[in-house]
C-alpha cells in the first residue's frame, strides 16, 4: 500500500513518520504524475489559500481527480481544500465533502489548544490537537461523524474521504491513520 502526502507546505513529514510506523510505504507528492503512483493520500495541514497558490493548474487538476476516485484524508487545511463549501472567507476547494467548513473558527494561533479526553473514536477518549483550526459547520447526507469536540464535529467521513479539522499527526495516538489505512485496505468498506 503506497500513501502519498502532498508535500507543498505544512507539517506534511509528521504524516510520513506516522504513516510509516504504521507500516504504509510512503510518496511525498510535489508533482502531478506521483498521483498515479499512489494508492491513498493524505492532504496536511497548513494554510488552505496558500495550497491553492502553490498547487499550480497542473497538480490543482491531478489532486481533483484523485480526491474524487481515491481514498483522501485531509487535515486542517486539507480538510478546508476537500469541503464542499468554504467560509471566513469564501475559496473554491475540491467539493468532495459535502460539508461546510469556516476558516480560523477557533480563533488565532495564540487560542491554538491540545484537547485531551475531549471526543471519543470508537471505545476510546481521543486527544485532539488544534492549531488555528477550522470548524465544521454543517454535515450533508450520508456524511459520518466520527468524532466530535462539544457539538461540533472534528472528525467525519464519507465513502473514502475523510477529514479532521485538528492534527492527528501532533498526536502519540496513531488510531485516526490507522483508521485512514484500513479504508485505502478495505474501500468504503
Amino acid at each position: 500500500m503506497r500513501i502519498g502526502v502532498l508535500a507543498l507546505q505544512g507539517d506534511f513529514d509528521a504524516h510520513r513518520r506516522r504513516l510509516e510506523e504504521l507500516s504504509a510505504e510512503v510518496v511525498l507528492v510535489r508533482k502531478p504524475g506521483q498521483f498515479d503512483e499512489i494508492d491513498g493520500l493524505v492532504i496536511p495541514g497548513g494554510e488552505s489559500s496558500t495550497f491553492l497558490k502553490l498547487l499550480g493548474e497542473s497538480t490543482f487538476q491531478a489532486l481533483n481527480k484523485f480526491v474524487h476516485t481515491k481514498p483522501t484524508f485531509g487535515t486542517c487545511a486539507g480538510a478546508i481544500l476537500l469541503a464542499k463549501q468554504v467560509e471566513n472567507p469564501h475559496q473554491p476547494g475540491l467539493d468532495v465533502l459535502d460539508i461546510t467548513i469556516r476558516r480560523n473558527a477557533y480563533g488565532r494561533q495564540i487560542d491554538s489548544a491540545i484537547l485531551e479526553a475531549a471526543s471519543s473514536f470508537g471505545d476510546e477518549p481521543l486527544e485532539m490537537v488544534f492549531i488555528r483550526a477550522p470548524r465544521i459547520e454543517r454535515v450533508g447526507e450520508g456524511v459520518e461523524v466520527l468524532a466530535k469536540r462539544g457539538d461540533h464535529p472534528v472528525l467525519v467521513r464519507k465513502g473514502r474521504v475523510m477529514a479532521a479539522t485538528f492534527h492527528p499527526e501532533l498526536s502519540p495516538d496513531p488510531r485516526v491513520h490507522g483508521a485512514f489505512l484500513e479504508l485505502v485496505k478495505n474501500g468504503t468498506k
